[in-house]
């Protein structure tokens, strides 16, 4: 399906995730508006919330459907197009993507089999959690990648909360026992949540079930919970889930999930009614089979420039890109830091070429980590430069910082003064609505 318009560059953008979103939008405005490219968002979603808040929705302090953003709504205010569907192939010779039918609910198709054109191809799916082949993880586990999982989640809670609240007998032990495999950021910030739902759900009629009722664990295969971060940030993380009474497991390699506990290495067994799975990612598996260089997760092998190291055409960035971090082993960490910078220097070299010139590489900057633990606590490190070291921030100050990466990601898809707005829209709608999702 080529452009109405052959005169001018195409450049179609695959999955509309932070850091795609947020260059498609900058494009948009900068060519689209005025003619000067065909710009095309690719997505088998109608609808993008920032990752970092997958766990808010999953725990049912954020309502996915007050904070997500309509791509078809994006892409008519930004001078792009958005396509809904799922890439499953790539034509390079010819220069094309191919793009699996659609169906519905009911298996019928709506949209059909469809290829595209392009000039410049940019791939941002992101990634997806990786279960390392462990027996029952697939089978068992609830997992946090998407929108749709994040809600199958908090439904299943709620579900186990009511049923527990209503039974006639008492809460057997373990009933509503939460085990998340993973200490990263993600599995942290959830059993947070999870501690403040857990005194929630009480306060809007659901007393029957107390906060003790539910006991929440988490594993983590590592010597210490946010093991890609700091020291520091991990011995005062660790305190502040100490004080929530979150059951800290770390050393423990999961080896298997049954239906109804989680076994490791040393011989552990943890019951959980509820388990998931936040413990490794991995980029999708279709990536493979596109003909371009990967690595052992999936992730399209990079040069400095974001350049695929097959062709020259196709970039990647964010999760699923495999960039070298210059002075350092390994790749750029999978961060939302990570995916805003690769789409700026993207922005950069993608108009850069259109006018004939040089394109930059890219660099990255960690900026430092921030943890939140919901309203108990925000913990984090800024970084300086790697001889001066990073600040330790806790408390009032981390929390603002935390929340001020939200905002940047909505300034760069709205603009200030409609974030301004939405952020008092927000402010209303909280004094009305319940604290938490309750259907």
């Amino acid at each position: 399906m080529a452009s109405e318009n052959n005169s001018i560059p195409k450049i179609i953008f695959v999955g509309g995730g932070a850091g795609g979103l947020e260059l498609v939008t900058k494009l948009g405005r900068k060519l689209g508006r005025k003619g000067k490219a065909d710009v095309t968002l690719v997505d088998n979603t109608r609808t993008h919330i920032w990752k970092p808040l997958l766990h808010e929705v999953a725990a049912g302090t954020l309502d996915s459907h007050q904070d997500e953003i309509e791509y078809l709504g994006q892409a008519k205010y930004n001078g792009f197009h958005f396509r809904l569907g799922k890439m499953d192939g790539l034509d390079r010779d010819n220069k094309t993507i191919s793009m699996a039918a659609t169906l519905n609910a009911e298996g019928l198709e709506i949209i059909p089999r469809r290829t595209f054109d392009y000039d410049y191809l940019i791939i941002a799916v992101g990634s997806i959690s990786h279960d390392f082949g462990i027996a029952g993880v697939a089978e068992h586990c609830l997992f946090l990648d998407t929108t749709r999982q994040a809600e199958h989640f908090q439904r299943q809670l709620l579900e186990a909360y009511v049923r527990a609240h209503t039974q006639e007998r008492p809460i057997d032990d373990g009933q509503l026992d939460i085990a998340i495999v993973g200490a990263g950021a993600t599995g942290v910030e959830l059993s947070a949540q999870l501690h403040e739902v857990s005194h929630l759900l009480s306060t809007y009629g659901l007393d029957e079930v107390k906060p003790t009722d539910v006991k929440i664990s988490i594993i983590e295969a590592a010597d210490r919970v946010l093991p890609g971060l700091p020291e520091k940030l991990s011995h005062a993380t660790e305190i502040e889930l100490a004080k929530l009474g979150v059951d800290v497991l770390t050393d423990e390699r999961v080896i298997e999930v049954t239906a109804d506990e989680i076994r490791t290495e040393s011989g552990k067994v943890v019951p959980a009614a509820i388990k998931v799975w936040a413990a490794g990612i991995k980029a999708p598996t279709f990536l493979m089979e596109l003909g371009l260089a990967t690595n052992r997760i999936n992730q399209i092998e990079v040069k400095q420039t974001l350049q695929s190291l097959t062709d020259d055409d196709i970039y990647a960035i964010g999760d699923c890109a495999a960039c070298p971090w210059e002075g350092h082993e390994g790749n750029v960490p999978p961060r939302a830091q990570a995916a805003h910078q690769m789409a700026s220097l993207a922005y950069k070299s993608i108009t850069r070429r259109l006018a004939g010139k040089s394109i930059p590489d890219y660099h990255y900057h960690d900026h430092g980590s921030l943890v939140s633990l919901g309203k108990y606590s925000t913990v984090g490190n800024m970084m300086g430069s790697l001889s001066k070291g990073s600040l330790m921030i806790e408390g009032f100050l981390a929390r603002m910082m935390y929340l001020s990466l939200y905002k940047m990601h909505q300034v760069a898809l709205f603009g200030f003064f409609r974030v301004g707005m939405l952020s008092l829209s927000h402010l209303f709608r909280r004094s009305v609505h319940p604290k938490i999702k309750l259907h």
